[in-house]
């Protein structure tokens, strides 16, 4: 066979079941309700994982342990937006399960107003969380992979805002459009290295802070928007988060996923 010839019967080997065993994911905003979905599924695949999250969300941390247990998770206090906080929180997970392979980017931060309404602490509180905190996460975990001679697969959680724009949105908005080309810069970069990022661009998702912000007639009107007349649920994020956690993805680099219900074809 001369070298520009392929065998079209060759394949990459794809598993089908999406083990995860052996692997160890970060999963960042770790208690939240799309981050605990998330985590279900995840820990059925046979990862280990390290659940990082803020300092006051600490009364959520005695349900997420009774669900979750100690034996495959790590829960790791750590403030995404600091330097110190991340280097030390990543050392942690490193020092309990070894080698990173995954980390999820779920962490972050909403406050909706007018445009002209924005403080600057607001807007800053936005970048900080929503889009400084994956960049030093991601940031982070590539430093260690490549120092570690091995792949991994970030994905970080944007929003159809980031596309599309949405009332009273912009600072978030305004992140979240960052974390996209964020992602492609950083997937372009560490692709030699075995490294893919993408990101996921819900709708609104059913978790206890999306169910507060969209109750009632605000709701109805959003959802009348949705091709698909719904919102989504969390596990629906969850099982396209294991898609790119998994090895059937490993061709799939700086891409976003819409998961929307087509809210975006417009």
């Amino acid at each position: 066979m001369s070298h520009n010839e392929y065998d079209v019967n060759l394949r990459y080997g794809v598993d089908s079941q999406m083990s995860l065993v052996g692997k160890t994911a970060v999963i960042t905003g770790g208690l939240g309700g799309i981050a605990m979905a998330t985590n279900h599924m995840l820990l059925e695949k046979g990862a280990q994982l390290v659940l990082m999250y803020p300092e006051f969300e600490q009364h959520r941390l005695a349900e997420a342990r009774q669900q979750l247990g100690d034996a495959q998770v790590a829960y790791q206090s750590c403030d995404v937006t600091d330097p110190t906080s991340v280097h030390s929180a990543f050392s942690a997970a490193q020092l309990r399960f070894g080698q990173i392979d995954i980390l999820v980017n779920c962490a972050g931060y909403v406050n909706l107003q007018p445009a002209t309404e924005i403080t600057l602490a607001e807007w800053q509180q936005h970048i900080a969380v929503n889009l400084t905190g994956p960049f030093l996460c991601a940031q982070e975990m590539a430093r260690r992979a490549i120092a570690g001679g091995h792949g991994g697969k970030i994905v970080n959680i944007a929003s159809q805002a980031a596309s599309i724009a949405i009332d009273h949105h912009c600072a978030y908005t305004s992140a979240k459009a960052g974390l996209l080309g964020m992602t492609k810069v950083m997937a372009k970069e560490w692709a030699p290295f075995g490294i893919t990022v993408n990101t996921l661009s819900p709708t609104v998702v059913l978790t206890p802070m999306g169910e507060k912000a969209w109750r009632g007639e605000k709701g109805e009107a959003m959802k009348k928007l949705i091709p698909l007349g719904r919102f989504a649920y969390t596990d629906e994020i969850a099982a396209a988060i294991l898609f790119f956690a998994s090895n059937g993805s490993d061709m799939i680099t700086g891409a976003d996923l819409m998961i929307d219900g087509g809210f975006t074809i417009w």
